[in-house]
């Protein structure tokens, strides 16, 4: 896990990916300058065969894919392009944005409230 935030409820940010994925590789130093540039947020890197009792049933089909929640209220969840600008836009784009998003998929709903707990508990 990478620096974290002081209010537990904060927002953060986790980027599911694979240890096999060239993409993923490719992103985690892009992952990090935005990390180092949003130092008020959490981030975390989670592969997901590392994490696979985390992970559960939830199924990612595309690399590198993003949860972005405040708390344990998810706001985006998706695959994203791996450009350090296209994740701060994003970022700067939920600051101006009221409406949560919602998930008819359990799989990330269980997955984005373990995620909250446990950096909740870091």
């Amino acid at each position: 896990m990478l620096p974290s935030l002081q209010v537990p409820d904060g927002r953060w940010v986790a980027c599911l990916c694979a240890g096999w994925c060239g993409t993923c590789r490719d992103y985690r130093p892009v992952f990090d300058q935005v990390v180092a540039a949003h130092p008020g947020l959490r981030f975390l890197w989670l592969d997901i065969e590392d994490e696979a009792e985390l992970v559960g049933e939830l199924d990612i089909e595309t690399f590198p894919t993003l949860l972005i929640a405040d708390g344990a209220a998810l706001r985006f969840a998706g695959p994203l392009l791996p450009h350090a600008a296209t994740l701060s836009r994003l970022l700067a784009s939920l600051d101006k944005q009221a409406a949560v998003a919602g998930s008819a998929d359990p799989a990330l709903t269980d997955l984005v409230q373990a995620l909250h707990r446990r950096l909740s508990s870091a």
